[in-house]
């Protein structure tokens, strides 16, 4: 299903599309943004938009972990818990992180299109907080690191447990860069 016009996530991404493509901050390198013309999305799919628990039990949880970049740096979390849902009718399980120098929920990931259809090095995903605890987690808002556009930057890699072998077609797909 194509976002309705005017939509959330259709502004979102218009303003994204506006930022990467005239911002001098951007992540595209000069030439890539010169002749930028907008990212390519997966159509929404309300299905991969969920309001979830956040599992706060079991091994490992509330560990500082130091995830590394592909930079060859490391870059401080914690596994603030795991949320579980469904993809295709198959349940699936993530950790969620907390990014200890922004203080926010982050969840990298990598799927079946990882390399395909989607940027090799996974994507990531912001959860919002609810204020009963549980976590918004729209996956067509998914995002390709900074890594995806240019050289020179330090992009946390997705964990091994976030690597999910079903297709996830929601968000950011591959960005096709040059050489």
């Amino acid at each position: 299903m194509m976002p309705t016009r005017g939509s959330r996530l259709e502004s979102f991404r218009q303003h994204k599309d506006h930022y990467f493509g005239t911002d001098e901050e951007s992540p595209l390198e000069p030439d890539d943004r010169a002749a930028f013309t907008g990212l390519r999305y997966f159509p929404e799919d309300e299905a991969l938009k969920f309001d979830l628990p956040l599992d706060t039990t079991g091994e490992g949880i509330g560990e500082r972990l130091d995830i590394p970049t592909s930079a060859g740096e490391t870059k401080p979390f914690m596994r603030a818990g795991r949320i579980s849902f469904e993809i295709g009718g198959k349940p699936v399980t993530l950790s969620v992180f907390t990014d200890l120098a922004l203080g926010r929920y982050f969840l990298p990931f990598t799927d079946a299109t990882s390399g395909t259809e989607t940027y090799a090095g996974g994507r990531y995903l912001d959860p919002k907080p609810k204020p009963n605890g549980d976590l918004t987690v729209d996956f067509n808002y998914a995002y390709n690191p900074y890594c995806a556009y240019g050289d020179g930057w330090s992009c946390p890699i997705p964990p091994a447990e976030n690597a999910l072998s079903e297709p996830l077609r929601a968000g950011e797909m591959l960005f096709p860069r040059k050489g």
